[in-house]
């Protein structure tokens, strides 16, 4: 390939092709009868699969290219950024080991009726933005464009935390630079790795997300060896902590009241920090074989990701005390990187001496790689919203590499807001941005929660058996009315202290973040029918009848491809892989 042709097909972008039901009748897709014709054209059809089997790379969509493990170590690498490590030491402080540990095990019920319904809805319809979609499918064109919006803005807002997370853990080594050179960098790596083709980023995200599960999973069992009393002290503290000086502190109030706000803090500090199928429904327009890998990557994806959080918090009680002067310091004085974290603070008590240095430096490519997601997601979302004509059309443009080029530089624009960290209230900015996002990301899952329900109403009524669907989520429709009123409460909830009778927690800016996402997205929403004049679809006008030809097109090419590849033999480690990362098919 020269260079004018690679630049052709990685800088020029082409609005795609809509499909329309008549591209769909009468498309056969099979394989060459001649056995080892079979095996050659398997081999080289895996490895650059369209969204649009059939169609010629010319078609200028998003290409199918990310395999199962791609998938899974998505979702759980863009959950998985510093709020697990960093960020939870506020809430441990304000609730003490029990409440942080109640809180996120409680929260993650919810999150549960989150991810099973999503999955239902999004493994049937593997589109671009599918929960988006479905909202305007399902809804309202107006509930699609402003949960599209929302959406948008949450994922974009979180691009410029995350760098500046990175930026603020490399000061723990030096701050004699300017925090605009890594904040440049990193917004030039997160272009080039979201500039080409899809499967580069899946492969970079893969391994990074395999970092940050390693990290995990290591900090785990520094606390099994370290609580053992394998440490330079040989100081067996077991559970020490937990009780130094109490399960559940007392937080803005004494007694029991003052505890059950403790709880709170930290079950708001869970709503930020768990996420829910988010990340892999972003992933399903360019999933290879779909209807079989997302099944098994939103399953396998809450399984780890309640086991990383749930036994993570445990741990970081355990390690460290709310009450350690050490901590009380950091969160007074603000330490960048690690040095607020409680695992560090506990190998310093411990004497440790390398190994912070270790961990400050896998939190940096923990942060590096959450931005990277979030500059996809959003991206992808915009693409979504422009493809169904919400959005400007030439967000909708992609390279032939399957790129949306012009959505990523867009969503990349958030990233500098990054450089506010150079002015000395940036601590304050980033206060705001977790409020909007809480916020966002709540009422992102309610109003999945009610685009579910009409999903559920519309199986019902087209006579679709739901036990006949790739993923089968129980108890339905009353698993999605309770997740959508458990994250729906939580908006406000979340942000009580701005209601406090002394008056003393109220700020105008705080209020304006913290619910600013819920008067917008009314706003829009009304303004949106009042200009298109949408209404709201009855049972009898939910049509996907053209979403659900394409999909099914696509998946009997993988089910084809599938059934040759079951037959060949597989190396003996291929099942180990397949447990823990996931298969790569």
């Amino acid at each position: 390939m020269g260079f004018k042709q690679f630049c052709k097909d990685n800088f020029v972008a082409v609005s795609p092709k809509k499909l329309k039901k008549s591209d769909l009748h009468n498309v056969e897709i099979s394989v060459e009868d001649d056995p080892f014709k079979k095996s050659a054209v398997i081999e080289d059809k895996k490895l650059d699969v369209e969204s649009s089997v059939t169609e010629s790379s010319e078609s200028f969509r998003p290409h199918r290219n990310l395999k199962n493990r791609h998938i899974q170590l998505i979702g759980i690498g863009g959950t998985i950024g510093t709020a697990i490590f960093v960020s939870i030491s506020g809430a441990l402080f304000k609730g003490g080991p029990l409440s942080l540990f109640l809180g996120f095990t409680i929260w993650c019920i919810p999150i549960l009726a989150v991810t099973a319904s999503t999955a239902e809805m999004v493994s049937y319809l593997p589109i671009t933005s599918p929960f988006i979609r479905m909202a305007g499918i399902c809804c309202d064109d107006a509930l699609e464009f402003v949960s599209g919006l929302n959406f948008w803005i949450l994922t974009g807002s979180l691009i410029p935390y995350e760098i500046v997370g990175v930026n603020t853990i490399i000061h723990y080594w030096s701050d004699s630079y300017s925090p605009a050179i890594t904040i440049c960098i990193q917004i030039v790596l997160y272009f080039l790795i979201n500039l080409f083709s899809v499967g580069i980023y899946g492969e970079t995200e893969f391994w990074l997300s395999v970092w940050k599960v390693c990290l995990a999973v290591g900090l785990m069992f520094f606390t099994l060896v370290t609580m053992s009393g394998g440490n330079p002290l040989n100081d067996a503290y077991g559970y020490r902590n937990w009780n130094s000086p109490s399960p559940m502190m007392e937080y803005i109030s004494v007694g029991a009241l003052g505890r059950f706000q403790g709880f709170i803090a930290c079950l708001s500090q869970a709503c930020f920090t768990i996420s829910g199928p988010d990340y892999v429904s972003s992933v399903a327009g360019e999933s290879a074989n779909p209807r079989k890998t997302l099944p098994t990557a939103f399953k396998q994806v809450f399984y780890r990701l309640t086991f990383i959080f749930i036994i993570g918090v445990l741990c970081i009680g355990t390690v460290c005390s709310p009450r350690d002067p050490h901590l009380i310091a950091a969160l007074e004085e603000g330490r960048p990187g690690s040095g607020s974290s409680p695992y560090v603070i506990a190998m310093d008590n411990l004497k440790i001496k390398v190994l912070p240095h270790v961990v400050n430096g896998a939190l940096a490519l923990s942060a590096f790689s959450s931005g990277n997601s979030y500059t996809y997601c959003s991206s992808r979302v915009l693409y979504g919203l422009a493809y169904t004509g919400k959005a400007p059309k030439i967000f909708a443009y992609c390279t032939k590499s399957g790129i949306p080029l012009y959505s990523v530089l867009m969503s990349l624009c958030w990233a500098f807001l990054s450089f506010l960290e150079m002015n000395t209230q940036s601590q304050i900015v980033l206060v705001w941005i977790i409020n909007l996002v809480t916020s966002s990301q709540l009422l992102n899952y309610a109003i999945t929660m009610l685009t579910y329900t009409r999903f559920y109403a519309a199986l019902k009524h087209k006579g679709i058996e739901r036990k006949s669907l790739p993923f089968y989520a129980w108890f339905q429709p009353y698993t999605a009315i309770f997740g959508g009123f458990c994250t729906f409460s939580m908006i406000f909830i979340s942000q009580y202290l701005l209601f406090y009778p002394s008056r003393e927690y109220w700020a105008i800016s705080t209020f304006l973040f913290a619910f600013l996402s819920l008067f917008v997205i009314i706003a829009l929403f009304i303004a949106y029918k009042l200009v298109f004049r949408t209404k709201w679809k009855s049972v009898d006008e939910i049509d996907w009848e053209l979403e659900l030809q394409e999909v099914e097109r696509d998946q009997a090419y993988f089910d084809e491809l599938a059934y040759y590849d079951n037959n060949a033999k597989k190396p003996w480690y291929d099942k180990l892989i397949a447990i823990l990362v996931g298969n790569n098919k």
